[in-house]
């Protein structure tokens, strides 16, 4: 009977109860010694597909089929490892998960599922692993065929030892890698949300262009055209012609620096957050502490996403809190920046349903941060935001280099 500890978990240590023990030749070894010999054969069959289909696509890349021939045989590669990993979770005892599949947004065409798929690193890894798999399959299906016939006694300690080798090998090249696989998902959500931002932010601008300070304009020109004919022969109506252009381009001028302040406001720039929310604070129809604890300034990027954060927030202060004060706390706290909007209102502010509140946690996701919302009904509200601090000197040195 062999009571050394099962190759199914780690090796225990004095404090903790042995391991049950196992039979030399028990079902768990037989399924061992089936896996070293369906190695060669199944190693042979990833081998040539891999030398086939890889190099001939890479070679002919230059041609049109080259290409989609490399990027079928990459899905091929998949395919494969998903049997190896069937096989190892069947033979070996070993739960590996499967790997995320290709992004949906692939399925929008043939030339962005094969962009996705050559680049896909999951496929690469599969690939590696059926290349270098052969020299070890032969290693494991001859000595394993020779032991059933000359070295019985010591098989099963052999089964052990190179079937821990097949799991370490599954793990490292088969098993999805959770952090890499979890943040190359963000990084592509994210991606997506800062897209559709700055879609929405230009439709947004060109929205207010044509229907606020460029139809102002036409209309003042068309309003100066008729003040011009008039000039002459009525100059008293010439002048109140000229009178209502110089109202309309004030409005005009208003509308337009608006728009410039919405995209980023030059007080923000020359003076940074404190300035800049203070501004803000004044437009606010309830009376608004602003606290502003800053040695340094973060990076623009980081600075233009507070800005717009707290005067997203401060609109809904004015608009729906029904509020009769409000503050907002800046501050940095070791590498984040940290923002905090309170206002003793009716409460009920809810993230979720595609609100407004929903649109600053996406944009705040996009760059690392956080956003949190403590809002019960009858308030107060407290919102509470992070951004990651990014310092303004090393980005600007950065850029130099």
């Amino acid at each position: 009977m062999d009571t050394s500890p099962t190759p199914h978990g780690p090796a225990t240590s004095s404090s903790e109860p042995l391991p049950r023990p196992r039979f030399a030749f028990d079902a768990v070894t037989w399924k061992e010694i089936a896996n070293l010999l369906l190695n060669f054969p199944m190693a042979l069959v990833g081998f040539i597909y891999v030398v086939t289909t890889l190099t001939l696509g890479a070679g002919l890349s230059v041609t049109v089929i080259g290409l989609p021939l490399l990027a079928f045989g990459l899905v091929g590669c998949r395919l494969l490892g998903k049997v190896e990993r069937r096989r190892a979770r069947a033979l070996l005892g070993l739960h590996v998960d499967e790997p995320r599949p290709l992004r949906r947004e692939t399925l929008g065409g043939f030339l962005p599922w094969l962009w996705a798929t050559l680049k896909d690193p999951v496929a690469w890894r599969h690939a590696l692993y059926l290349a270098i798999r052969l020299p070890w399959g032969i290693v494991t299906f001859t000595v394993t065929l020779t032991s059933l016939f000359v070295l019985w006694p010591v098989l099963p300690f052999l089964a052990r030892g190179m079937s821990a080798v097949d799991r370490a090998l599954v793990r490292g090249l088969l098993q999805p890698s959770d952090e890499l696989e979890r943040r190359i998902a963000e990084l592509e959500s994210d991606r997506g949300v800062v897209f559709d931002t700055a879609a929405a932010d230009l439709r947004r601008i060109e929205r207010d262009l044509h229907d606020g300070a460029q139809a102002r304009l036409v209309a003042l020109a068309m309003g100066l055209g008729l003040a011009k004919e008039k000039l002459l022969e009525d100059p008293e109506a010439a002048a109140k012609m000229v009178g209502e252009a110089h109202g309309e381009v004030k409005v005009a001028l208003q509308e337009l620096r608006d728009l410039a302040r919405g995209i980023h406001p030059a007080i923000l720039t020359d003076r940074g957050l404190d300035a800049a929310l203070s501004s803000v604070a004044t437009r606010c129809t309830v009376p608004v502490a602003v606290t502003v604890d800053l040695v340094a300034r973060p990076a623009e990027a980081i600075e233009g996403i507070a800005y717009f954060t707290v005067s997203e927030l401060l609109q809904n202060v004015s608009k729906h809190s029904r509020a009769r004060t409000a503050s907002v706390d800046v501050w940095r706290s070791e590498d984040r920046l940290m923002i905090q909007v309170r206002d003793d209102g009716q409460g009920g502010a809810d993230v979720s349903g595609g609100s407004g509140l929903a649109g600053l946690a996406e944009r705040l996701d996009s760059v690392d941060g956080l956003f949190v919302v403590a809002s019960p009904v009858g308030g107060p509200t407290v919102v509470t935001a992070e951004l990651p601090w990014r310092d303004r000197e090393f980005r600007r040195q950065g850029a130099t280099r």
